[in-house]
């Protein structure tokens, strides 16, 4: 069992209302949303940073459409471990000089 803390806080009168509709809808304590509240702000950081990068996604799906065109009859895709790395130091070089892949 998780050993618990005591706190007390206090809430402007509106959060006072969510937080007891809250719990009610939900069926857990006013303790548990304000326990889930904190994991989520403690989480936000890193799943904000991941989320907001529509960029990256972007860039992720475009290389996966690239290699389904490049799909021939179901051969299989050769590899080799050298080249993946070779690849990846080019394009991170390109970026720090600024010069196109």
């Amino acid at each position: 069992m998780v050993q618990m803390v005591r706190k007390q806080i206090y809430l402007a009168k509106h959060h006072q209302m969510l937080l007891i509709r809250m719990a009610k809808a939900r069926g857990v304590s006013e303790a548990e949303i304000i326990r889930r509240a904190i994991d989520r702000e403690a989480m936000g950081d890193a799943t904000q940073s991941m989320a907001s990068d529509a960029a990256a996604l972007d860039e992720i799906i475009q290389f996966a459409l690239s290699r389904r065109q490049q799909d021939i009859a179901g051969a299989a895709y050769k590899w080799s471990r050298e080249d993946a790395y070779s690849e990846r130091l080019d394009r991170y070089a390109s970026r720090i000089t600024g010069s196109p892949d």
